[in-house]
């Protein structure tokens, strides 16, 4: 019956993903698209445009709001019961600059059709309240009628987090600079400065605005009922009735000429990183854009941006400007396409200069041409993307949502960005036919387009004590526009929201949610097929997994053939083999023959501890893809770089040192919570302690240095590469993983001999490293409002004995205590508790946190947490469910192969996985209290890592009487 109150507008055999597709429009104005095909990863997804008319982050803090209880759901947070036990394989909602999504995902049927419920009732009929937008936005804290004013919020501290990150900072000036009078000229995720700006009465009407059926755009995909899809609808559909809904997008008018902005972001006062810039220069395309234009487009992103041989990359890297790419690129998700680009690390009297290069080197390609090899490259790679449709991590059907909301948000065909034969076909046609198709590309919508801003962000060493000025001043005017009544008011308000918080829900209101029960769980392992060989001295590991016709290839190099002072080398030495060409071409032309004749080709370096050895299993992977029919070629080229890479380009060296460095720096603010995990963990085992000089702090103190030596020494620097080449290519030290049908192996095994007989053979032993393990406390200074705080410690040696019930501990404290003490009441983004079952370390982590020592004690109180939980038989099955989906977290062919990979080299057996498995199952409240006793050895002996400002890591390490060794990170 639900079906008749869909109208069928038209429907869509999509061979490129195998799926039957359906558009259907409901009598309310919602619009479905149902996708229907044999994927057990089943997706389900409702979105809104939600254009916002200022930054107030109202669309960002509705977005957490509706997720904090419902009509239907009365507890708290349905969204965190939700991560406590479900199968999900997804759950999780985005805030886009004029749209929010509310996506799920699970293999599980009944659990897919609990998250739909969950999530449908709650964008619908939220419990919107005053608190709740204290608690997600912002509210005034206030510790004594005599104390200062504070603001506190989620949001408000999250957003806090992205205006430190200079590289978030210049993508929002970049957007803003384009679109001075639309929606996209407003941060949809909330300025800090106003986000205090927002009222309960904004909140709400924005809601009651937006959040209609009639806005709505849902999605669909997998292998479920299609005729129930509309039956979950049409339950809460039904309720509402047809209305006009104004959330259209106002067309940004077209420049009449270029403008210029320059704005600031925080930097510490003395030394080069301080005097750094970075510069983009942006367009704003012409005119409207259609589906075969924007791939047309992203293909000539690739052409110019998208290997180090590409021409506009290559013109600016080769400059010295600045020390790597920024920039947008090419964004075509919003109603108006843009494009950007620019260099980060620019010594700020060059900026001007670096601007104009872009221009320059644009006009210059539009006018000798792109390389045809380049434009080949650039086709193929795109079309094998498209063909392979790997999309990692995330779900296939959440990715085809988000593509397609790229045209059906904005009424236009919802199909168009689903298919792809035809639109390549016409691509083909049109760059055979004219050979300077991608040329007047630039030249239309770059060059003779007056629609571009060239947006400066500058180093301003006293940006952040201005803002704290400003937020003090702020805070001071309000304080004393209230009278003692209003500040007993802010008191009072905040205190019962505390209550609130601190409240459990009842029985009653947890019984409303649907759940899992254990016996929905499959109780064994999933396995992965594996055969172990050996091919010319060299062994082989081969996974028998359908793969759609493409080979992935692993092939793999010892590093414990390497002496513990080359570690910090093997990313960069990675880099060289692909980067900096070989006897046969250079690099560009390598690059534009692995683009166009495979899948792909990179390297990666796998750190993991061997279980039971306490020994890291060390290995630099060069990582290839192509069709079956391409691995005669991939080989050839694996071959080339490893045997004939050239290392004797100084420049081309140091630019990648630069790059690198450079990338280093700017993930430090956004990512710091996986920073100090990793510098706690490298106190306690090999494994972490060598993945910190790789990747870590130690690996970008240790770049900062190479600069110097390259510019000094360079002959020893080109030696270490050499050495690093005749250690790691011996076909005696090396393995090769294979994923693909086993009936391609007939084709895939003549090549692979013919590839190991060429390379080097040489006995070798493996080299023993002595860590320099350091048990100290850190507290690491970077410019930034926020902190990152982390506690660790190996309970390994404190006696404990690895028991799976620990992965169901740790997952229900993290979602428990640390959230509601952490991020709820503590207005940090996030908190985490990890254990890794093989290196025995386990680690607290926040995530853009307003709190240092307040943080700290929360982690020490987490064993009494848990021996004094008395969990409910009801929580307990939830804790259990979600640490089983973490254990089945689905992965497609390739990444299903790489796992089965590291579980070969780490010594993780199909017996000990199931081993764990049974164990997890049969957790029982006595193992939480055991587990909070082993909490409470770590709360008296854990070793600390806080990332944070120097102020606030100063006044923490003042009050405990001088803890901390300090070190300036930035």
């Amino acid at each position: 019956m639900a079906k008749r109150d869909f109208e069928l507008i038209r429907e869509r055999e999509i061979g490129e993903l195998n799926a039957r597709a359906f558009f259907y429009r409901h009598r309310t104005g919602a619009e479905l698209l149902s996708l229907v095909n044999e994927d057990e990863n089943k997706v389900f997804g409702i979105n809104f445009r939600t254009p916002v008319a200022d930054s107030t982050g109202v669309a960002h803090i509705m977005e957490h709001a509706v997720l904090c209880g419902s009509r239907k759901y009365l507890v708290k947070e349905p969204f965190v019961e939700l991560i406590k036990g479900s199968l999900n394989t997804f759950l999780n909602a985005f805030t886009y600059p004029d749209r929010t999504c509310y996506p799920v995902a699970s293999q599980n049927l009944q659990d897919f059709y609990n998250l739909i419920d969950v999530y449908l009732d709650a964008v619908f009929f939220p419990r919107l309240t005053p608190q709740v937008l204290q608690q997600e936005g912002w509210h005034y804290e206030l510790d004594g009628l005599d104390e200062p004013l504070t603001y506190k919020g989620v949001v408000f501290n999250e957003m806090k987090g992205a205006y430190s990150d200079p590289e978030s900072l210049l993508a929002t000036h970049a957007q803003h600079s384009l679109f001075p009078d639309n929606t996209y000229g407003q941060d949809s995720g909330g300025d800090p400065r106003h986000i205090p700006e927002l009222t309960f009465e904004q909140f709400e009407r924005f809601h009651a605005e937006y959040y209609h059926p009639a806005n709505a755009r849902i999605f669909f995909y997998g292998d479920d009922d299609p005729e129930r899809r509309f039956e979950l609808l049409e339950e809460y559909l039904g309720d509402f009735e047809p209305r006009q809904v104004d959330a259209s997008i106002e067309v940004q008018p077209r420049f009449t000429e270029s403008t210029r902005v320059v704005r600031g972001y925080a930097a510490p006062p003395g030394g080069e990183e301080s005097a750094r810039s970075m510069v983009t220069v942006n367009w704003l395309l012409e005119g409207e854009v259609d589906a075969d234009e924007r791939r047309a487009l992203h293909i000539l992103e690739h052409a110019l941006i998208g290997t180090p041989g590409s021409p506009l990359r290559k013109a600016l890297i080769d400059s010295g400007l600045g020390e790597d790419l920024t920039g947008s690129g090419m964004e075509g998700e919003l109603a108006q396409t843009f494009f950007g680009v620019g260099l980060k690390g620019v010594e700020p009297g060059k900026v001007d200069a670096a601007a104009e290069l872009i221009v320059a080197a644009l006009e210059q390609i539009a006018r000798e041409g792109i390389d045809a090899e380049m434009k080949e490259a650039s086709l193929n790679t795109f079309e094998f993307r498209m063909r392979e449709n790997n999309t990692g991590s995330y779900p296939r059907g959440l990715v085809l949502m988000l593509r397609a909301l790229g045209d059906w948000l904005y009424d236009r065909d919802p199909f168009a960005a689903l298919e792809f034969e035809d639109v390549l076909a016409r691509i083909r046609q049109r760059m055979a036919a004219d050979d300077r198709y991608l040329e007047d590309l630039i030249r239309r919508h770059l060059l003779d387009n007056v629609h571009r801003t060239t947006v400066i962000l500058e180093p301003d060493v006293e940006l952040e004590a201005r803002q704290e000025e400003e937020e003090r001043i702020r805070l001071e005017t309000a304080r004393a526009e209230m009278n003692r009544a209003d500040l007993e008011g802010v008191m009072a308000a905040a205190a019962e929201l505390r209550e609130r918080q601190g409240m459990p829900d009842s029985p009653e209101a947890l019984a409303t949610l649907p759940r899992l029960q254990l016996g929905d769980l499959e109780r064994k392992i999933k396995r992965v097929p594996i055969e172990v060989g050996e091919v010319e001295g060299t062994r082989l590991l081969h996974h028998d997994l359908f793969t759609n016709g493409i080979a992935y290839v692993e092939i793999g190099m010892d590093l414990r053939a390497l002496t513990q002072e080359l570690l910090p080398y093997v990313n960069l030495f990675g880099r060289a083999l692909l980067e900096m060409g070989t006897e046969r071409e250079d690099f560009v032309r390598l690059g534009q023959r692995i683009g166009a004749r495979t899948g792909g080709m990179w390297t990666q370096s796998l750190i993991s501890t061997v279980r039971g050895s306490g020994e890291a299993a060390t290995w630099l992977l060069l990582r290839g893809k192509g069709m079956v029919d391409q691995v005669e070629e991939l080989f050839a080229i694996a071959g080339e770089v490893l045997q004939t890479a050239r290392f004797d380009d100084r420049e081309r060296f140091l630019q990648m040192v630069l790059e690198e460095k450079a990338g280093e720096e700017s993930a430090v603010v956004p990512a710091g919570h996986r920073v100090i995990s990793l510098r706690l963990r490298a106190q306690f085992d090999e494994a972490s302690w060598i993945s910190e000089q790789m990747k870590g702090l130690s690996y970008l103190f240790f770049l900062r240095q190479l600069i110097d030596e390259i510019e000094n020494d360079w002959p020893a620097v080109r030696e270490r590469l050499e050495e690093i080449r005749r250690r790691l290519v011996n076909r005696r030290a090396m393995l090769v993983n294979a994923t693909l049908d086993g009936s391609d192996r007939a084709v895939f095994s003549p090549k692979l001999s013919a590839f190991l007989r060429e390379l080097p053979t040489a006995e070798w032993q493996p080299t023993s490293w002595s860590p320099a393990y350091r048990a100290v406390d850190e507290g690491l200074t970077i410019p930034a409002q926020i902190n990152y705080v982390g506690k660790a410690a190996n309970v390994y040696d404190m006696g404990y004995e690895l028991d799976g019930s620990s992965s169901v501990a740790t997952r229900y404290l993290a979602a428990t205590w640390l959230w509601e003490r952490v991020r709820v009441q503590g207005g940090a983004y996030g908190a985490f508790c990890s254990f890794d079952p093989f290196s025995g370390v386990l680690s607290y982590a926040s995530y853009r946190d307003p709190n240092l020592l307040e943080t700290l004690e929360i982690y020490d109180q987490s064993g009494r947490f848990l021996k004094e939980l008395e969990i409910s038989e009801e929580e307990l099955t939830k804790a259990i469910i979600g640490a089983v989906g973490d254990l089945d977290a689905y992965q497609l062919p390739d990444a299903r192969g790489f796992s089965s990979m590291v579980r070969h080299l780490t010594g993780i057996t199909d017996e000990f996985r199931q081993q764990l498995r049974d164990q997890v199952l049969a957790t029982c409240a006595e193992d939480f209290g055991k587990f909070g006793d082993l909490l409470e050895q770590v709360a008296e002996s854990g070793r600390v890592v806080v990332l944070g400002s120097q102020e606030a890591i100063e006044a923490a390490d003042a009050a405990r009487g001088g803890w901390l060794e300090k070190v300036e990170v930035i």
